[in-house]
């Protein structure tokens, strides 16, 4: 039910952004041409060009809203929430629609009428959305005011009516709870009354006028589901059951059906299917252009690592990645031969004496990591994910940090979220865990770009790099 509601509503906004589309393009024709900012020079064009750009304008706006998401994912969002996304779409759109006009010679399409489309579009996109959630809430019928009765007065139940408090697109009228214990009856939690026990639950129905009962009592509690089942059965309303496995779900959890029978996931990858796919061939391209640009950086630094000291050029460095699996991470080498004879397995630290004068400034710039797009392409490593740690370490920080091994459900990379956001080298463990079980919770083609952007445009070079 709530799944289906919100995709309703969220159809609702994609047709309203389209509409929203042609709206803006043609105010942009209009005020360009007929309530001119700009001198118009060369005459007004006919209308009818510009509705034909309009359809292809669509089509490419179709497209766009589908692929990118951002407006879709969180229709309940407040405004500033949604600024990005909608300067991303808007954005995205009118530069490929830009560049079918050009294609479309010999007339060429006024640049200013673009630029005022994008500043509308952005404007339209935000401005319109309050209005509409206000419609869907007051007006539609069937769509707003179900009474709701939440039958655990528990955690389980509290989070229940959290969530549906912070989505009002679905609707609905939280009226209370019922509780299992005598004590709680009467009192109010999170400003919700409690209207009895649970095993009133046939009177509270009829008194409340109750459409909807959520029943989110804890696993010990089987034997009172099954009497809250019984007890609403020939009852005129809808029921839902919230399982209690919340706290048994630490990555990505899932509910699907197996020919009709539900499966709950309480933890995956989001690499499945075309995902694993479309990363993938993300890497192998990135890999080989990367290899091909930074081509003539790395025989330098093979030769500067060859003449700076004895040894080989490359450092081979068991890491785990995917699924646990230890791997060969390649590096420049960047310390002495037999470096950790003496100490072991240790942390890296500032002014290290154990690298060498070629091997402190790659390890300050990062440049040692480069040999890894070798990695990537033969498929131990990714271009973005957690960065491997060695497995002497890992054995330490699964008993320290909670739900350490999580960060294996993704391929390790040689950047990630943690890395751009300032979380390498010997900073807090914790919150480098903490940016990596975000990334793999939140992963997208479009999350990998944008770190790979950074990536670039924040340099190589970091305080903690060494």
């Amino acid at each position: 039910m709530f799944q289906k509601r919100l995709q309703f509503f969220r159809s609702i906004l994609y047709i309203c952004d389209l509409v929203m589309v042609a709206v803006c393009w043609l105010a942009a024709y209009f005020v360009r041409f007929h309530a001119p900012i700009v001198p118009v020079t060369k005459g007004v064009p006919d209308l009818k060009l510009y509705l034909a750009l309009l359809a292809l304008v669509l089509v490419v706006f179709a497209v766009v809203f589908q692929a990118a998401g951002g407006l879709y994912r969180r229709p309940w969002a407040r405004i500033t929430q949604l600024v990005w996304p909608a300067i991303q779409s808007a954005t995205l759109g009118v530069l490929v629609s830009i560049a079918i006009s050009w294609f479309l010679k010999p007339y060429e399409f006024s640049r200013l009428v673009f630029a005022h489309f994008y500043v509308f579009l952005i404007v339209g996109l935000l401005a319109y959305r309050p209005l509409l959630r206000r419609l869907w809430q007051r007006l539609l019928p069937g769509y707003a005011g179900e009474r709701v009765l939440i039958v655990g007065a528990e955690e389980l139940g509290r989070m229940v009516a959290e969530k549906i408090q912070r989505q009002p697109v679905l609707g609905l009228t939280l009226v209370g709870f019922l509780a299992s214990r005598p004590e709680q009856v009467g009192r109010r939690i999170d400003g919700l009354p409690v209207l009895g026990l649970d095993t009133e639950i046939k009177r509270v129905l009829e008194e409340e006028r109750i459409n909807l009962v959520i029943v989110a009592l804890p696993l010990e509690a089987h034997d009172r589901i099954q009497q809250v089942m019984q007890e609403v059965a020939e009852e005129m309303v809808d029921v839902q059951v919230v399982p209690d496995l919340f706290r048994y779900i630490s990555l990505r959890g899932t509910v699907e059906e197996l020919d009709g029978l539900p499966i709950i996931g309480l933890r995956g990858s989001p690499l499945e299917g075309w995902n694993r796919v479309l990363k993938r061939g993300v890497d192998l391209v990135g890999a080989v252009v990367g290899i091909i640009v930074f081509a003539p950086v790395m025989l330098a630094l093979a030769v500067a690592v060859k003449l700076s000291s004895p040894g080989p050029v490359l450092y081979r460095q068991r890491r785990m990645g995917l699924d646990g699996r230890v791997f060969d991470m390649l590096k420049f080498r960047s310390m002495y031969v037999d470096a950790e004879a003496e100490c072991g397995p240790v942390w890296a630290c500032k002014d290290d004496p154990r690298c060498t004068r070629v091997g402190a400034f790659m390890r300050r710039t990062s440049l040692d990591e480069l040999p890894q797009l070798f990695n990537v392409l033969k498929g131990d490593m990714s271009l973005v994910g957690p960065r491997p740690e060695r497995p002497e370490f890992i054995t330490e920080f699964k008993r320290r940090v909670p739900r350490y091994m999580l960060r294996h459900k993704m391929k390790a990379g040689i950047t990630g979220w943690a890395q751009i956001n300032g979380w390498r080298g010997n900073t807090s463990l914790e919150r480098r865990i903490e940016h990596d079980l975000y990334y793999i919770e939140n992963w997208s083609l479009a999350l990998d770009f944008k770190i790979m952007a950074l990536t670039l445009v924040k340099g190589f070079v970091h305080p903690h790099a060494y």
